[in-house]
């Protein structure tokens, strides 16, 4: 083990590899593994080199630093960088060879400054908002959008290489609102085809659509979590062909004898029914464990799923084994792809209120990263 708790959280490259494979034999179509937020808590480098080694064509981050890190790492991949505000440094981006997404006129301007500066032309991608309210142009903005990209590119300082949308409920496969987006996407297509952005790659399936909505796929997709073998649609993963590639374990600290009617953790919130054996676990919601898992989530110790008797602490949680057999040393598995009889992020999910994307992407603190398999590996 790598550190004094003996935590850890163990990522599967191979399983990274054979989730992007699977995806992309689905759609048999170009693939955007998004890797952004540390590729969902599961190392942004290494796991970008096993989704490209699974057959990824192009890599997505949210930031430009993303971007860069990449880069620096010496990945060659295309990459997507889109969200980024006033003042980002284009300049950097496209000397690195990134691609860059804008959602308005003044972002394009940013961009086209920074292409004139460096004499490097963008790599453009227009986001046009389809009824999620969050990034991309309005209807009523698109056209002048299109029309200034459609300047920019004449002038040689961009080429619109993408238009793309992001899906409100794709993991809800039947509501309306897909439809209604997927429409409101053709017809922003259709203005930019028209004025001349006939080249223009077009997509907007995440990973909920990719493996429920083949109507979505267009000229590529998009998936982030999936890649990570995590079920969109909350759901057991392998139906689609899917292993989770993060486990999340640690080792017993201390394991006591106690008697019946002992009040365990701040507040006493949880009381041995019986003498029993509590296990101390020493991680907490200060590594990304979630203090709502107290008294609902499970764990694999001492043979058996238990539920986390009392509070999670900042630093610490205990366990109640009954009257099994536990040492200090022993492992106690949080969540992992489920084979081994441990609970997985979705049980924790259920359990906690939450969506696994935030467990993955949370847990850390003093873990330890270990990886393990070989795909993408240098």
């Amino acid at each position: 083990m790598t550190n004094g708790t003996g935590a850890e959280i163990v990522v599967d490259l191979d399983a990274i590899a054979a989730n992007t494979a699977a995806l992309r034999e689905r759609v048999r179509r170009p693939l955007m593994a998004v890797v952004k937020a540390d590729a969902y808590g599961h190392g942004l480098v290494p796991a970008a080199r096993a989704a490209l080694a699974g057959g990824a064509d192009q890599l997505g981050v949210t930031v430009l630093e993303e971007g860069l890190a990449l880069r620096a790492a010496g990945v060659t991949a295309p990459v997507l960088t889109w969200l980024n505000g006033p003042g980002a440094d284009y300049a950097a981006a496209l000397t690195a060879d990134l691609e860059v997404s804008v959602n308005a006129v003044w972002a394009l301007a940013e961009v086209v400054a920074a292409a004139r500066a460096t004499g490097r032309p963008a790599r453009l991608h227009l986001f046009v908002d389809t009824g999620l309210s969050r990034e991309g142009a309005t209807a009523a903005e698109w056209p002048g959008l299109v029309a200034a990209a459609v300047r920019a590119q004449a002038d040689g300082d961009v080429t619109v290489v993408g238009l793309w949308s992001h899906m409100a409920y794709a993991d809800a496969p039947t509501h309306p609102t897909i439809g209604a987006q997927v429409r409101a996407f053709e017809e922003a297509v259709g203005i930019a085809r028209s004025a001349g952005l006939t080249d223009a790659r077009r997509h907007l399936a995440n990973s909920a659509a990719t493996v429920a909505l083949p109507d979505t796929w267009f000229d590529m997709v998009r998936p982030g979590v999936a890649v990570y073998g995590l079920d969109p649609l909350g759901g057991d993963a392998a139906a689609h062909g899917l292993r989770p590639a993060m486990t999340v374990r640690a080792r017993v600290a201390l394991a006591k004898r106690v008697p019946a009617g002992s009040g365990v953790s701040y507040g006493h919130t949880y009381t041995t029914p019986a003498e029993t054996t509590l296990a101390l676990v020493p991680v907490g919601y200060a590594d990304g464990v979630p203090r709502a898992g107290g008294n609902s989530a499970p764990v694999l110790a001492a043979g058996a799923q238990r539920t986390i008797a009392g509070r999670v602490c900042m630093d610490q949680f205990v366990v109640d084994v009954g009257d099994a057999a536990v040492a200090p040393g022993d492992e106690v598995v949080l969540w992992g792809p489920g084979d081994g009889g441990e609970p997985t992020a979705q049980q924790w999910a259920d359990a906690t209120g939450t969506i696994h994307y935030e467990l993955v992407t949370r847990i850390g603190g003093r873990f330890a990263r270990r990886y393990v398999g070989s795909a993408g590996a240098v």
